[in-house]
């Protein structure tokens, strides 16, 4: 007897932004697999019996390796349950979303996916900005700061990342910032390009913290803090609420 997974995103941490398929499927679930950043208030609309399993990845911690999730997920699957992969965000965005697929159609799991709200759009939305803007914000793009060193990644797009009319948005960068706005000072972004630091977006303690991405790349450089973020930067990162 084979169960089904849902990958169910649960956004950035507010379960008021949880959509109602979200909810549901955390109602109906038996097994719920969870990240750091999914946990607390959402899990509250876990029903009381289901088995909670915490598989979180944090940066400079112990962390599950990923082919032990995805075997978990295949395994609690295979006993006939209707299971719930809980990601933060959007799984689709940065949350290695299509290794875990990859397992359950190698071994015959049927599967769904609930999109979420993207942990970029709460934080714009959590400053009062939008992420595009005619004519002077014209493009959106989303880059990780960190490949699976650590380190920032290899083979990055200098030209786009360095484009001043673009909003750029970083995940898990808090560690690699200052390398990355070296490189984009090089490739031509002025250094008071507007930039924003936007941690545990969602939660209680959110901070917002509006820069430059000089500046920023200064403050980060002395220590970037054990808070989950990312950092917005471009012609609307520097606008205010």
């Amino acid at each position: 007897m084979t169960g089904f997974v849902s990958f169910v995103s649960s956004g950035p941490g507010d379960p008021e932004l949880l959509t109602l398929k979200a909810a549901r499927r955390l109602a109906e679930a038996e097994v719920v697999l969870f990240d750091d950043l999914s946990a607390g208030p959402i899990l509250s609309h876990v029903s009381a019996g289901a088995e909670l399993v915490a598989v979180g990845k944090r940066a400079g911690k112990p962390s599950p390796k990923q082919d032990h999730v995805s075997r978990l997920l295949v395994d609690h699957a295979l006993t006939g349950q209707r299971v719930v992969r809980l990601k933060s965000g959007d799984s689709g965005i940065f949350g290695r979303l299509e290794e875990e697929i990859t397992a359950l159609r190698e071994a015959g799991v049927p599967f769904e996916i609930v999109p979420g709200v993207p942990s970029a759009c709460a934080a714009a939305a959590a400053a009062g900005i939008p992420l595009t803007r005619r004519l002077t914000a014209r493009r959106v793009q989303f880059v990780t700061g960190a490949d699976v060193t650590g380190g920032l990644p290899e083979g990055l797009n200098w030209a786009a990342l360095a484009d001043a009319e673009a909003t750029t948005v970083v995940f898990m960068g808090k560690r690699t910032f200052p390398v990355l706005v070296a490189q984009l000072i090089a490739h031509g972004l002025p250094p008071d390009t507007p930039a924003m630091l936007a941690e545990s977006v969602g939660h209680a303690d959110q901070r917002l913290t509006r820069s430059t991405i000089a500046a920023l790349a200064t403050t980060l450089a002395e220590g970037p803090g054990a808070q989950p973020g990312l950092i917005l930067y471009g012609p609307l990162a520097g606008d205010d609420a």
